[in-house]
């Protein structure tokens, strides 16, 4: 049976424990431990080595006791970077003692898939084969998801525990992203003594960014210019500038479209002032959209309507490892965690809808082991 003081008190333990992104080896011998504790058997896979992380992936497989389609639960160890592990109780929510975000993302989606397990073990409830993966380095990039190997996987449908909103809210739709870096190299030169030698590469680049359709383009595309470095003092005209952005949609040919918009700024303005330009556009994911009749679904509404519960299907404009796991052909939905404004100081998590939050992961469990 699922213990809502338990989860909290797990969640606490957890929270308090640092595990920014590529710096998770603490939070991942921890969870290890409590798997073991399960008689389940972790391992850890290297897809760190690819970025730099400490540590890798846990995986888990646990045989159903039923024949059923393998599930796949879903969340990742890793915080923001500006988390702070100094979660406290406050009334009916835990936030963040600190004016940073304390990991609720995801810590909160890692307590509640653990208490799962916990109830199939204690309970003898009847199961599908399962498969536990948290990765790591999800909040950069979905790293640790994307170095992970589609052959390490045998699910036929998932869940991924890593979304704000109450407990029976279902993301079934989620965008393509890519990232582009543009350098402009201009030419220095004295900027109090011969100016007009230079060809001031900042200056191009916010010309570039000026004449660019960015934010909210339309319902399902977005663009962003975040990055932009350059210069070495204020008395040389800068030669270098190194700008990084985004676009994202949920339609391909609108996404391309937005990125050739982008690119083709950033190459008239380098061209009109005689400076070079190299660019590098980089893939994040790959959109997916969920039919409303798939399996995957058929089980949410199952399992939601089993905790009383109606469910809410929704489109989201940021991505997640379930964008990875539907691009290796596993149907994968996001699971809403009760976590309200994750990633912000006032970041924070109502207790009781996280105690129906393990009763879900519960309920989808059981669900599942009624397909064949």
């Amino acid at each position: 049976m699922v213990s809502g003081r338990r989860m909290l008190a797990e969640l606490m333990e957890l929270a308090r424990i640092p595990s920014p992104v590529r710096r998770e080896r603490a939070m991942a011998i921890a969870v290890m431990g409590k798997l073991r504790a399960l008689d389940l058997h972790p391992r850890q896979d290297r897809a760190h080595k690819t970025f730099g992380g400490d540590t890798g992936n846990i995986i888990v497989h646990l045989p159903g006791s039923r024949r059923a389609p393998t599930v796949l639960l879903n969340a990742h160890l890793d915080t923001v970077p500006q988390a702070q592990p100094t979660p406290r109780l406050a009334g009916k929510y835990v936030i963040s003692a600190t004016d940073a975000p304390f990991g609720a993302d995801d810590k909160v989606g890692v307590v509640a898939i653990l208490e799962a397990l916990r109830c199939v073990s204690e309970d003898g409830l009847e199961h599908p084969p399962l498969e536990i993966v948290f990765t790591v380095a999800e909040e950069t990039g979905l790293l640790g998801a994307r170095g992970l190997e589609r052959s390490q996987l045998r699910a036929d449908l998932g869940y991924a525990f890593d979304s704000g909103g109450r407990v029976g809210r279902v993301v079934t739709r989620a965008p393509s992203h890519d990232v582009l870096t543009v350098v402009i190299t201009g030419r220095a030169a004295h900027a109090g003594v011969a100016p007009e030698k230079g060809v001031n590469a900042i200056a191009i680049a916010a010309r570039a960014v000026a004449g660019m359709r960015l934010g909210r383009i339309d319902e399902e595309t977005t663009a962003n210019i975040g990055v932009i470095e350059g210069g070495v003092a204020t008395n040389v005209v800068p030669e270098r500038v190194r700008i990084r952005g985004e676009a994202r949609s949920h339609d391909e040919r609108k996404l391309d479209r937005q990125l050739k918009h982008m690119l083709q700024r950033f190459h008239d303005a380098a061209c009109t002032a005689g400076a070079s330009i190299e660019i590098e556009v980089e893939p994040q994911y790959r959109r997916f959209d969920l039919a409303a009749d798939s399996p995957v679904l058929q089980v949410a509404r199952a399992a939601v309507k089993r905790i009383g519960r109606r469910i809410k299907l929704d489109t989201t404009g940021g991505g997640s490892d379930a964008n990875i796991f539907n691009a290796h052909g596993i149907p994968t939905a996001i699971i809403g965690c009760a976590m309200d404004n994750p990633h912000s100081p006032s970041e924070r998590m109502e207790v009781a809808e996280f105690e129906v939050l393990g009763r879900l992961v519960v309920a989808l469990i059981a669900a599942a082991a009624q397909q064949t």
